[in-house]
């Protein structure tokens, strides 16, 4: 059963400057590439964005959006999935304007990481339940996503910065609790998955021809970074502030929109 399709969405400012490089090289691949994987594996969609198209009566039985989540979208993903519904991935493309300024960009990326924790909380009161009606494979599938993703933004800043400290130091120190075999595996770990990162983000633009913008995918890893910044905001915010919608500003680029 379907409760809403969604479609791509991409930026018409993409070649701005080099956030927008990367914003785009991260939006080409989540898109056109992670969620129609998504949809083919029929795993929970996390909705999000500006094209998504519902059946008028299936969002009404799914209790509308949720107020106090500050990504409302993502949240009734799973819920239609509980439901079970399903969410399609429709062929078709929405072009939006990509941030250019480092500032808005984080108070942006806050938002949706804050959302992600928001939903991922909720979801998690009743794991039973969940696993009850969305299925354990799809139950699974989701909190890897929603849980996961903030989880390895947080966690990313610790584990180079001990990996990198053991590597120039030398230290017994973190001997007891991380072991030789077990730092040289983290070791591997960070350069494989980053390596990977590197390469799904080069794979993504070919379908949309922005050839380009392949050797910008080497700087995925610093673009993680700033993800990192932004997930420790989130995290403070959900605390201090976690119904606050920190609004993006837009009209910032010289790019005129497509007709």
């Amino acid at each position: 059963r379907l409760a809403c399709v969604q479609a791509a969405l991409n930026y018409y400012n993409w070649n701005e400057n080099f956030l927008t490089r990367m914003f785009t090289l991260e939006y080409s691949f989540w898109f056109d590439y992670l969620l129609p994987g998504l949809d083919r594996l029929r795993l929970p969609i996390p909705l999000g964005g500006t094209s998504n198209h519902f059946r008028t009566a299936v969002l009404r039985e799914l209790g509308g959006w949720d107020p106090f989540n500050v990504t409302e979208d993502a949240d009734l993903g799973i819920r239609a999935a509980m439901h079970g519904y399903r969410v399609g991935i429709i062929n078709s493309t929405t072009y939006e304007e990509a941030n250019k300024r480092l500032g808005n960009w984080l108070r942006q990326r806050s938002r949706w990481i804050k959302g992600y924790m928001q939903t991922a909380l909720v979801f998690s009161r009743d794991p039973i339940a969940l696993v009850r009606r969305a299925g354990l494979r799809q139950a699974l599938g989701f909190m890897l996503l929603i849980a996961g993703t903030p989880l390895i933004f947080l966690l990313q800043p610790i584990a180079i910065g001990l990996t990198i400290g053991w590597l120039v130091t030398r230290t017994q120190a973190l001997a007891p609790i991380f072991p030789p075999w077990l730092l040289y595996l983290s070791l591997f770990n960070l350069l494989l998955g980053n390596a990977l990162a590197i390469y799904v983000n080069m794979f993504a633009v070919f379908k949309r021809r922005l050839h380009v913008l392949v050797l910008f995918a080497l700087f995925n890893p610093f673009y993680w970074i700033l993800h990192s910044i932004a997930a420790v905001k989130a995290l403070g915010q959900l605390f201090t502030r976690p119904y606050f919608w920190e609004k993006t500003v837009h009209g910032l680029t010289r790019h005129g929109a497509p007709g």
